[in-house]
Formats: C-alpha cells, sequence, structure tokens
C-alpha cells in the first residue's frame, strides 16, 4: 500500500462530482480492495458493507450564513485527512448486532424498544457499541472503532460544502427527518400547517434514502449517530488531522447526521448534538470505522 502522509492531500469542494468519485476508485484501486467491500468473520456470514473514503482536504463546520447555522459549529476550519478509511454505508443494524448478541452474552433489556430487520439499532449504550467493535474486530482480526467527529462529516459531506451533501435545502424524499419541522419552509420563513410528507415517527429501514457520492446512505437523518469524539462548545483548538483532540473526563459525546425526531436544520452536515455515553434512546445508532 502507498504510504499518502507524504503528499499533499486534494482539496475536495474544488472537485467535480465525477472527479470525487473517481478518487474514491482511485484509493480502492491502490487498497486493492473494492469500493464497497464487506469482511468476513469467522463465524461465517459478512460483517457490515464498508466503503472506501479516500484521502483529502475539507472545511469543517459551518458559518453564520448556512441557515441553521448554531454556534458550536463555528470555527470553520480545514481538516486533512491524510490516510485512507473506511465507513460503514449503512449505520448498524438490528440484524446486524443481532449476530453478535447470538455469539456473545449481551442481553437485551425487554422493557426497552427494539429495532427490526434493517432498522438501525437502537437503545444500546456507548459501552455496548465498543463491546460490539471489539467483537466485530476479533471476528474478522481487522480494526473497527466508532469514527472521530471530522471524518464522519469528511465521509458525508463526500467533497461537498453545502449544508446537505445534495445541496443547499432538503425535503423528506431525501431525508427522513420531523416532517413537522422541514427545512426549506423554514429557511424562507413560510408558514406551513400540514406536513408535507407522511409523519413516520420511528426511523426508517437503512438505504431507504439517496446515497452520497460515496455510497454512505442516512448520513442525514434518521438516527443520530455516535463518534468517539468527547464534546466541546466550538471547534476552537480541534487537531487539523481529523483525529479527537485528547480525553478529558465529559460524558458526552458528539453525534452526528439528525434523526426522524429532529428538525431538518439539525440534519445539515455541519450539526452537532451532545449526548451521554450511558444515553440510550430510539433515534440514536452508530456507524463504524474500519481502518485500512
Amino acid at each position: 500500500m502507498n504510504d499518502h502522509s507524504t503528499s499533499k492531500s486534494p482539496h475536495l469542494p474544488d472537485l467535480s462530482t465525477e472527479e470525487i468519485i473517481e478518487l474514491q476508485h482511485k484509493a480502492s484501486s491502490e487498497l486493492n480492495l473494492p469500493r464497497y467491500f464487506s469482511d468476513n468473520m469467522k463465524i461465517g456470514g459478512s460483517a457490515p458493507e464498508m466503503a472506501i473514503i479516500p484521502r483529502g482536504l475539507f472545511e469543517m463546520g459551518s458559518n453564520s450564513s448556512e441557515f441553521g447555522h448554531y454556534k458550536d459549529e463555528y470555527p470553520q476550519h480545514y481538516i486533512q485527512i491524510n490516510k485512507p478509511f473506511a465507513i460503514g454505508r449503512y449505520t448498524i443494524t438490528s440484524d446486524d448486532f443481532e449476530i453478535f448478541r447470538e455469539d456473545t452474552e449481551w442481553h437485551l433489556r425487554p422493557e426497552l424498544l427494539w429495532a427490526k430487520g434493517k432498522e438501525p439499532v437502537m437503545n444500546i449504550r456507548l459501552a455496548d457499541m465498543q463491546l460490539y467493535l471489539k467483537w466485530l474486530s476479533e471476528q474478522t482480526g481487522e480494526v473497527y472503532r466508532l469514527p472521530t467527529e471530522a471524518e464522519w462529516e469528511y465521509a458525508a459531506r463526500a467533497g461537498t460544502s453545502t449544508a446537505f451533501h445534495f445541496g443547499e435545502t432538503t425535503s423528506c424524499k431525501e431525508v427522513h427527518f420531523d416532517s413537522t419541522a422541514p427545512y426549506e419552509e423554514a429557511k424562507q420563513k413560510k408558514r406551513w400547517f400540514l406536513p408535507k410528507c407522511f409523519p413516520m415517527p420511528k426511523a426508517i429501514p437503512v438505504g431507504s434514502k439517496p446515497a452520497n457520492s460515496w455510497g454512505l446512505h442516512e448520513v442525514h437523518g434518521n438516527v443520530w449517530e455516535f463518534t468517539s469524539t468527547q464534546w466541546r462548545n466550538s471547534h476552537l483548538n480541534t487537531n487539523r488531522d481529523g483525529s479527537n483532540s485528547g480525553i478529558s473526563s465529559t460524558p458526552w459525546y458528539v453525534t452526528k447526521g439528525g434523526s426522524w425526531f429532529d428538525p431538518a436544520v439539525l440534519a445539515r452536515s455541519a450539526a452537532r448534538k451532545k449526548r451521554l455515553d450511558d444515553e440510550m434512546d430510539t433515534n440514536l445508532g452508530f456507524r463504524v470505522v474500519r481502518e485500512l
């Protein structure tokens, strides 16, 4: 494998969609891996499907000109991802987690709501996610972990600098958010009385909404996704290589992506929300990274 860290990373917002996709193909070729792949597991079957994410330079966060901007998304700053990595095309599903549950002594609490099939797994704590990641790493012989906040936003943007990976606005056709709190109507300060899409008070199966240029689905909406980054109230003094900026004693972590329960403004690429490490919710899940 080539060492990418010694050469200058491309500035992704300067590239066309076709060039962004070509970067992914090039990285896949250099790594001798398909663009999308799944590792084999010792117990049989395949690990979650991953997408290759090439190295590159992007601007993280948002400024006051973006509708929905909040002060904790400031200041915008450049992040240089020097090494490619792989990230799940989808959030971890109930089906994915069921394989882990059947192979271990992890017990489902019967009083909690539980996802089914291809719905994002929910009502699990950060500690349970870490148990799953440890098990998945042992099953595949590869290193699986949670993404950092910077890695998550870089992968979700897929070379874009707009509020969403598909542009500056959204509707329920592209994103599963709280249908009573749309984006464009709020942006234009229009009054609305009825949702323009059918209310769905739960997460939908993964892969239901359009993917970004790197093949990732539901990076906007559906469920909030845990990252490994501990919460800070701004982007001041963050590491510029996409890594986490040290460990603190805070129990709060950054989640990204918004959810079915939240307004569309919170599904923007730059949006972030703090959640407790032992928090469980029906709108909170996770996506995995596999180191390359």
